[in-house]
């Protein structure tokens, strides 16, 4: 049995090939960019791109179940060559927007509504993971940071169940791998809802060293953001951190009923990735 990961170079598919390979199973790892990916011995690297469907199909030889990262614009491609390969089991990274279709998250819910349903109508065994906030997106705080010892946001009281990365990978392992997931549409939390100023003040807790939170108003934080990100992109995470504020992210037990343990604290993603806040 083999098992094709794309997005191997990615904050969950990296711990998803290490899973499937701690398991003992035989892993082949997809990446655009093969001489750039670490991965454990015995791990085959292939090339390929979701946004070109025609490279996968060396990778797909002899592969039977696939963990499938979310790219809406070839997703009917990548799943019918899958199906044609051999593939019967996907597990998609797919987004809780799904479930909370918030009005500004209105892009996310139909890109990853899309991948969903072309693996929905491909007749195979699939599971879908539905991830609220990761806690990697604290990384974007990682330049000031380690530069001025601060963190500049909007919405400090916007409170988010974050999940770690290694929390969705091991729930996609165990749905890849075990019976009894099939048709499921798993929500995934951490174990904890924490406003941006408790996020902050883990972190410093983490690394040793007091952050300071100052605060913007929306529009400031807008401004700040456009400049790199797309303005109907700045709307949907703003608009979330709004939503936060006044009705807090939920705790799920998910990730526990999956794997069989708690999920990971946003102190411990924080322990796991200090060297990243200097």
């Amino acid at each position: 049995m083999t098992t094709l990961v794309t997005g191997a170079r990615g904050s969950v598919g990296r711990h998803v090939v290490a899973g499937l390979h701690d398991r003992g199973e035989r892993v082949r790892a997809l990446t655009r960019t093969p001489d750039e990916i670490d991965v454990p011995d015995g791990v085959e690297v292939v090339a390929g791109d979701l946004l070109s469907p025609e490279t996968l199909r060396p990778a797909l030889d002899g592969v039977d179940r696939l963990y499938l990262f979310p790219v809406a614009q070839t997703a009917d491609e990548v799943v019918k060559l899958a199906v044609d390969a051999g593939v019967r089991r996907i597990v998609v990274l797919s987004s809780d927007s799904l479930e909370t279709r918030l009005e500004t998250n209105r892009a996310s819910t139909e890109e990853h509504g899309t991948v969903e349903r072309a693996v929905e109508a491909a007749g195979v065994e699939w599971t879908f993971l539905r991830p609220f906030a990761f806690a990697g997106n604290a990384l974007f705080w990682s330049h000031t940071i380690v530069h001025e010892g601060v963190v500049r946001a909007a919405y400090p009281h916007a409170a988010q169940s974050l999940v770690h990365e290694r929390d969705i990978a091991d729930v996609a392992v165990t749905a890849l791998l075990d019976d009894g997931h099939v048709g499921a549409k798993y929500r995934l939390t951490g174990p904890e809802s924490l406003t941006q100023l408790e996020q902050v003040r883990i972190l410093g807790e983490a690394i040793g060293r007091p952050i300071r939170f100052e605060e913007l108003t929306h529009q400031e934080k807008y401004d700040e953001l456009a400049q790199f990100i797309e303005p109907g992109d700045v709307e949907m995470i703003l608009g979330y951190f709004a939503v936060a504020t006044e009705k807090p992210d939920v705790v799920l037990p998910t990730v526990q009923q999956v794997t069989g343990r708690p999920a990971r604290s946003f102190a411990q993603w924080s322990a796991d990735h200090a060297a990243d806040f200097g």
